[in-house]
């Protein structure tokens, strides 16, 4: 008695004569087309060596300017190039600049060691 008190009824589908419509919903993940802006002004600001910082950024407009019309296979070109000019930048920069550190303290120190004798 105590199961039969405590049965809940089981859902039924609704007896409405109004056909059932469905709506889908497609989204299309080939929008997401990465400009790499960000890196490509930080290129710019701090790594433009050669000027492929500015290079870059240029493409990364481009790339931007091509994705705001609809062109994603030209967004897509010019954000690979962009990329590609990016990551050219920041190894030439870091390079450089390492270069540049270790002809300073070893210059420093032949100084150093010159006065000292």
């Amino acid at each position: 008695m105590f199961q039969q008190e405590h049965k809940i009824p089981a859902m039924e589908a609704p007896q409405d004569s109004f056909p059932v419509t469905t709506t889908v919903v497609t989204i299309h993940t080939e929008t997401a087309v990465p400009d790499h802006i960000v890196w490509s002004l930080f290129n710019t600001i701090f790594m433009n060596w050669c000027c492929l910082g500015f290079m870059a950024f240029a493409y990364s407009v481009k790339s931007r300017d091509r994705k705001m019309v609809g062109d994603m296979t030209g967004a897509r070109t010019y954000a690979s190039t962009a990329k590609c000019l990016n990551i050219w930048a920041l190894v030439l920069g870091l390079l450089l600049t390492i270069t540049f550190i270790i002809f300073f303290v070893a210059g420093s120190l032949m100084i150093s060691q010159t006065i000292s004798e």
